[in-house]
């Protein structure tokens, strides 16, 4: 076997150079502002506001002010227990709804199916500025202003059809042979769904999970019109309300709770990639 020539080896070189070029410079572009969070959370108060020192490192040495500041002189740990009860509650709405309507409009022959599917994922797209005031209304009518079932209510309103739609692209691609092949062995359509469907459709029920989950946590509009009580709030209104006051901006304490807030779904993101991934690429390779 002849060895590679030195130009060969000079072109593979070059090409490996630039691939590791680019991926450096897309790994420090990603996590910049997760290093810029963290090192704002632990900065001193004067160091953050001398432009004459180095903003990218310790200039003093670091502190838990801020972290103190954030835990035990604002709602923070109320705001992370709200949020965390509206996604779970907003999950299981979302899976309960979008599982078998995605799985009868995939299951619908002719294209009845698909452009019912599109009609659905059209609502995704209303902007929350054009709902926002006849839901407030409904809220009203409801009787839950100022109350985290306001937003129980109304956060299916935009994760049902888009996760609906998502899930159908994942349930085409489940020949129907499977199912049939089920029934024949004695299951009923719903055994056939809960023991042959769902478990091949784990990847994409996962993504509807981690989906959902983000947009409750980052959501910002519903959360301001419909909660002002402080302990009422959700991570994404609590932290730049009642950490922004007039003109005085605690970039500390904003930073560390914007750290906390995000660095859980990062990790979840990147543990649950591959199936992320497959879940959102599956319905478009049949």
């Amino acid at each position: 076997m002849l060895a590679p020539t030195p130009a060969k080896q000079l072109k593979r070189l070059g090409v490996r150079s630039t691939l590791f070029a680019v991926v450096t410079f897309f790994t420090v572009f990603a996590a910049f502002p997760f290093y810029w969070m963290l090192i704002t959370t632990f900065k001193r108060t004067s160091d953050l506001y001398n432009l004459q020192n180095n903003p990218f490192i310790f200039n003093e040495p670091p502190t838990w002010e801020h972290l103190h500041l954030l835990f035990f002189e604002t709602l923070f740990p109320r705001w992370l227990l709200n949020t965390f009860f509206v996604g779970a509650i907003v999950v299981g709405i979302t899976l309960f709804v979008a599982v078998p309507a995605a799985y009868s409009l995939a299951r619908l022959v002719g294209r009845w199916g698909e452009s019912l599917g599109i009609g659905i994922f059209l609502t995704y797209l209303v902007p929350p500025t054009l709902l926002f005031i006849p839901l407030s209304r409904v809220i009203a009518t409801l009787g839950l202003q100022d109350s985290l079932w306001s937003l129980v209510v109304v956060y299916p309103s935009f994760t049902i059809p888009f996760c609906t739609w998502l899930l159908m692209g994942f349930f085409k691609s489940i020949p129907r042979d499977i199912e049939e092949a089920a029934r024949v062995d004695g299951c009923s359509r719903l055994g056939a769904i809960v023991r042959v469907v769902l478990p091949l459709s784990l990847a994409g029920i996962l993504t509807v999970i981690i989906f959902t989950f983000t947009l409750v946590m980052q959501e910002f509009v519903y959360g301001l019109t419909f909660i002002t009580s402080a302990s009422q709030k959700t991570i994404s209104v609590g932290v730049p309300t009642d950490l922004v006051r007039g003109d005085v901006y605690y970039w500390g304490p904003l930073m560390g709770g914007c750290l906390i807030a995000s660095v859980p779904v990062a990790i979840l993101y990147n543990f649950f990639l591959d199936r992320f991934i497959a879940g959102f690429t599956v319905g478009a390779i049949r």
